[in-house]
């Protein structure tokens, strides 16, 4: 038995009406009579179009501001009865309901609209669309008989099942129609739970609906027997290098997408340092293997570069502001060679030379990586559920850390102290490295005890620690130490201030090392896990 329904009437009432017309003559071309509300109803009159206003359907006038116009027997019965239940039918046309074969509805802009700056609460109410959510999940559930429409993005797909089908539509196409559907009116009422959820300043939600929009399949996830995709926060302000558009190159894979999110991240708080112009990362398999803050993109990405060379080559950049043709040029020397390079934008001549140098490395342009939050939590998957927390987004602040040890730290010392624990925060834990001069010297991250990524981190920096010069090295912690093991392997590297947040019980023991050593010792009092 054929699966094909002919659509004789088609209920229309949209927000958006990109491509409305187009999509309305097609449907009237082919014999379709339309209902519609309205602003609609004004728009497709205006074009000479045909329509049949909705009270007309009804019989019951638009009322109270247009908060009730579709919610009536002749809409939903039009909508849900089915056509191959005598039954139905009958009551159908006892009442006088006519069947619709199509619906075409998208929402009140709610989500656009609770995004503005300034936004009343009265106007996002107003912009709660009830109606239509009804109508679409009407047809939706009725999808053997109805073709639902959410989206200008699916008109050319009905238009050319019309086309190749006389006027009906394929069985195949309106259940996947109402699978969308089904999606469209759960992200909206997501989208409303979480809007009421903040007004009521609740931090963590009794239930939390996370709405992702799927923006491409990847070839594979982190190795090559996993499937994968990417999905996007719907509306969300935020830099992202998820579904940023490439500017040149092949496809971000799983394992570049991680690491270029770790790259803008760590970027975005580099450049809140007052002493940061500009702020360049080099990262690998999400740890930072170069980091640096400096005066202008080519001195900062080479400065970056010198915190491990070899680590770096294959890894992904991001650099805060303008990539220009110098800056260009010392990514392209050599030997050198990166996956991704990520900037606010990059300058014709320096995109050419990254483009030549290298065919598949990708290049994105985010217009700003300066922080702009819009999800307050973070989520992370466990088996059989996820947990949620709050963003680690507690500035760094040099001016606030306690002097409890050594000699009072200057201006230039406190700057590298504030580097390192930002580095540190962006590091795995236990995460230790060693700064100085405005960059990275070495790391050490990822380890089951914190004295083995201190003597990482000291062999990471031996080439610089060697010779220092005027620059002093100072080491940062993500948390505290919790024996003077590790402050006395720096120690004994050359290292001459430790920053750390504090809170062990033998703090005391640190301090009196650095005492002893003649080493300045610093607390942020913050702690910066990164498991």
């Amino acid at each position: 038995m054929s699966d094909l329904v002919r659509v004789r009437r088609a209920l229309i009432s949209v927000s958006d009406k990109r491509d409305l017309v187009g999509f309305a003559r097609t449907l009237v071309d082919h014999g379709v009579e339309i209902v519609s509300t309205g602003g609609t109803a004004s728009a497709l009159a205006a074009q000479g179009i045909p329509v049949v206003p909705i009270e007309q359907l009804t019989g019951f006038p638009e009322m109270l501001d247009g908060r009730v116009k579709t919610l009536h027997p002749r809409v939903h019965g039009g909508l849900l009865g089915r056509r191959d239940k005598p039954a139905h039918v009958a009551a159908m046309a006892e009442h006088g309901i006519a069947p619709i074969d199509l619906v075409c509805v998208n929402l009140y802009p709610f989500e656009s609209t609770i995004r503005r700056d300034g936004v009343r609460d009265e106007e996002a109410i107003e912009n709660i669309d009830i109606g239509g959510p009804s109508m679409i999940r009407s047809a939706a559930k009725n999808f053997e008989h109805v073709c639902v429409v959410t989206d200008p993005s699916q008109y050319d797909r009905i238009c050319t099942d019309l086309t190749n089908h006389q006027g009906s539509t394929t069985g195949a196409l309106r259940r996947e129609l109402a699978s969308a559907a089904f999606a469209r009116t759960a992200a909206y009422d997501a989208a409303i739970s979480s809007w009421f959820d903040g007004r009521a300043s609740r931090d963590f939600p009794h239930v939390m609906t996370i709405t992702l929009a799927k923006a491409g399949e990847l070839r594979y996830g982190e190795n090559p027997h996993q499937g994968a995709a990417a999905y996007v926060v719907p509306g969300s302000r935020e830099p992202s290098v998820v579904g940023a558009p490439l500017l040149h190159g092949k496809a971000l894979s799983y394992n570049n997408l991680l690491d270029a999110s770790a790259a803008l991240e760590l970027v975005q708080d580099l450049v809140d340092l007052p002493s940061a112009a500009t702020a360049c990362a080099i990262i690998k398999h999400t740890n930072p293997c170069g980091a640096a803050i400096g005066a202008d993109a080519r001195a900062t990405f080479l400065a970056a570069l010198a915190g491990d060379p070899v680590a770096a080559f294959g890894g992904i950049v991001a650099c805060s502001g303008e990539v220009d043709l110098s800056a260009a040029e010392a990514m392209t020397e050599g030997d050198r060679f990166l996956e991704v390079v990520i900037a606010d934008s990059f300058a014709p001549a320096a995109f050419n030379r990254l483009a030549q140098r290298w065919k598949n490395v990708r290049l994105i342009a985010l217009g700003s990586l300066r922080h702009r939050v819009d999800r307050p939590h973070s989520l992370r998957s466990v088996p059989g559920g996820v947990l949620v927390q709050e963003r680690d987004t507690l500035p760094i602040v040099a001016t606030n850390f306690e002097h409890v040890a050594g000699p009072v730290p200057s201006a230039a010392v406190l700057s590298d102290a504030a580097l390192a624990l930002t580095v540190a925060k962006h590091l795995k834990s236990n995460a230790v490295c060693i700064c100085g001069g405005g960059s990275l010297w070495g790391s050490g991250a990822g380890q089951m005890d914190r004295l083995a990524s201190c003597g990482i981190a000291v062999e990471k920096a031996k080439g610089v620690l060697a010779a220092p010069g005027e620059r002093i090295p100072v080491a940062g912690s993500d948390a505290f130490f919790p024996f003077a093991d590790g402050p006395a392997r720096l120690i004994d590297a050359g290292v001459r201030c430790i920053v750390h947040p504090g809170g062990s019980k033998r703090d005391a023991e640190t301090a009196a090392l650095c005492t002893e050593r003649g080493v300045t010792c610093l607390l942020s009092g913050s702690r910066h896990f990164r498991h």
